[in-house]
């Protein structure tokens, strides 16, 4: 047999033999049995871009009546349905939130957490809202040390779960600043459930590493594989099961999930498993409405949600930043990020802030947490002696917790901006799913220390250390910027990269995800680049008793963000102006490193 292919306009005849020797088995990028990943077997060199820094992914996207930022396009595009049929910028975050609890269970599901800080335009004020459940009543250190014999909580099992907090928090956003409810916002999540969605490639690699922990649960071994099997990349998948909850929570609302069916299912299936969660437990739980807490950094506010979440640790590695480069006679701006004394004193300042984190951080209702002395510029200055510019110093408190989540930000044309973190904290969280409703419960209950005195001991309706924080910038009390980073103990360290990236540097709101970034585990004392930039610095650091190691991008979370830029000659959309788009242009990106997308319109 013969074909003819076209080449240079000239007809050629080749054998099929000759085809069959020069083309791929994984043509297309088709996975096989033998290959099961094509593209990561290849090797290529990158393209260059035609303009600006020439490493950066892709451009930042620019929009004037609405802006979506996520880890998937799918989100992306269901928040952005939603603000092109009116809704705002609440509305479009639920939405958009919602179809990421269906096609990433791996990092987040109805049944975890959340928190969001939303800017409200028409009262030029910042809301916080911390949607995090408590711990079931039964939790007591006696439970964890003499009932289960176990010197920590554990993180895979449902005597990790504690109330899942989230659908409570859709709900009491919506209420309180949306324009749709959940029959609208809710639509395209259960939609997608039913139809089904495509396996990326980042989702099926947590997928693969969580095989052991999804084994150990029948109902997850029914959601989420096929014949105990993994399904292939690219595969089509759904979750009829959790159709049913979204459609339930659709007609009836929360009750649905804290006092219906769901709560039933939820308390039978902890239950049959061995865990103490009741129905009062998930019946009498309530969302909390916060001040937000803030740093000023070179003339920008910086704001974060209080403890349980771990935002001030970003905020007080901000002020020793600012601070201390003076008293060390630098600036990060004349050093930049090819310099390894730029690295050494980034990583110094975030082993100050971690300490205090790891030695302060709880829930404030059980706890006094001295943030006003933690935050102040004055205690950033005590530090500065703490900091060797010539040697790296061990942390002064040591532990971290790892975890997965999701990041997104949405804006809408009358210039509300949300910014929204989600999580199950692990890879598919506890490996427990509630049948027959598809959904993964969470394990935030590991953030809980089983150390008597400690400020994070676990109690009863307490809210344990929470690693998922939202970041909002103002300036001269308006709104500029909503953005955050997914990944578990990284996102304080990675927030004030953010920050230094755009504010010292001017990078932009796409390139500042795109530069290589660092991460250090406190526990381990052991610092970790991205590989060029390991490359570039890592025996520089070394020289200074730095333990390096080169990571992919897997280590250092995902970034989302939407700048706004106002034009003060442009008139402001009033409440019923549908048409009209906001007073200037909003700027939105999204990090190569997981399967997001920046959308607007």
């Amino acid at each position: 047999m013969k074909k003819i292919i076209q080449f240079a306009a000239v007809p050629v005849l080749l054998s099929a033999s000759l085809i069959a020797h020069a083309q791929s088995p994984n043509a297309f990028g088709t996975p096989t049995d033998e290959v099961q990943s094509p593209s990561a077997a290849i090797t290529a060199m990158p393209g260059s871009r035609a303009q600006g820094w020439m490493a950066q992914g892709r451009s930042e996207v620019l929009a004037r009546h609405g802006a979506v930022a996520t880890s998937d396009p799918l989100a992306s595009q269901a928040g952005l349905e939603i603000l092109q049929q009116g809704g705002n910028a609440i509305d479009a975050a639920v939405a958009a939130s919602a179809v990421l609890d269906v096609t990433s269970p791996n990092d987040t599901s109805i049944a975890g957490d959340l928190f969001a800080l939303i800017w409200i335009a028409a009262e030029q004020r910042l809301y916080a809202i911390n949607a995090a459940g408590w711990a079931p009543e039964g939790w007591t250190p006696e439970y964890f040390r003499d009932t289960l014999g176990v010197e920590r909580v554990p993180g895979t099992g449902v005597n990790g779960t504690t109330v899942p907090g989230a659908i409570a928090g859709y709900e009491a956003m919506l209420e309180r600043f949306g324009t749709m409810g959940f029959d609208q916002t809710l639509e395209r999540a259960a939609t997608i459930a039913e139809q089904g969605w495509g396996l990326t490639e980042r989702r099926h690699a947590d997928l693969l590493s969580a095989l052991e922990r999804i084994r150990s649960d029948q109902d997850s071994i029914d959601s989420f594989l096929d014949d105990n099997e993994p399904p292939a990349l690219y595969s089509i998948i759904s979750n009829p099961g959790l159709a049913s909850a979204l459609r339930m929570i659709q007609r009836d609302g929360a009750d649905a999930f804290y006092r219906g069916p769901i709560a039933e299912a939820i308390v039978a299936k902890i239950e049959e498993v061995g865990g103490v969660m009741t129905m009062d437990d998930l019946a009498e739980f309530e969302p909390e409405w916060v001040e937000p807490i803030s740093t000023n950094y070179h003339g920008y506010d910086v704001h974060q949600l209080p403890p349980p979440g771990q935002g001030f640790a970003a905020l007080q590695m901000l002020n020793i930043l600012e601070v201390c480069a003076p008293e060390h006679n630098i600036r990060l701006a004349d050093l930049g990020p090819a310099n390894a004394n730029y690295w050494h004193f980034m990583v110094e300042a975030k082993k100050i802030a971690y300490s205090d984190l790891l030695a302060y951080n709880a829930d404030p209702l059980f706890v006094d947490i001295p943030l006003d002395r933690l935050l102040s510029k004055s205690y950033a200055a005590e530090q500065c002696g703490r900091i060797d510019m010539n040697k790296a110093t061990d942390p002064a408190t040591t532990g971290g917790l790892d975890g997965g989540t999701i990041y997104m930000s949405t804006a809408d044309r009358w210039g509300n901006m949300v910014s929204l973190v989600h999580s199950v904290f692990s890879v598919y969280g506890s490996g427990v799913t509630v049948a027959p409703y598809g959904f993964i419960l969470h394990n935030r209950g590991v953030g809980f220390s089983l150390e008597e005195g400690h400020p994070n001991l676990v109690a009863p309706r307490k809210r344990p250390f929470h690693t998922i924080i939202a970041g909002f910038v103002t300036q001269n009390n308006q709104p500029l910027m909503a953005f955050g980073n997914m990944g578990g103990s990284v996102q304080p360290e990675t927030h004030a990269q953010h920050m230094v990236n755009m504010i010292d540097h001017g990078m932009n709101v796409q390139m500042s995800t795109d530069v290589a970034r660092f991460t250090h585990n406190q526990n381990q004392n052991v610092l970790s680049l991205e590989t060029e930039l390991y490359n570039l610095v890592s025996s520089a650091l070394r020289g200074k008793g730095h333990e390096v190691r080169a990571v992919s991008g897997s280590a250092v979370g995902g970034y989302n963000a939407i700048l706004f830029t106002p034009d003060p000659s442009m008139p402001v959309p009033g409440p019923d102006d549908y048409d009209m788009p906001v007073n200037g242009v909003y700027r939105a990106g999204s990090d190569h490193r997981k399967d997001g997308q920046a959308v607007g319109y």
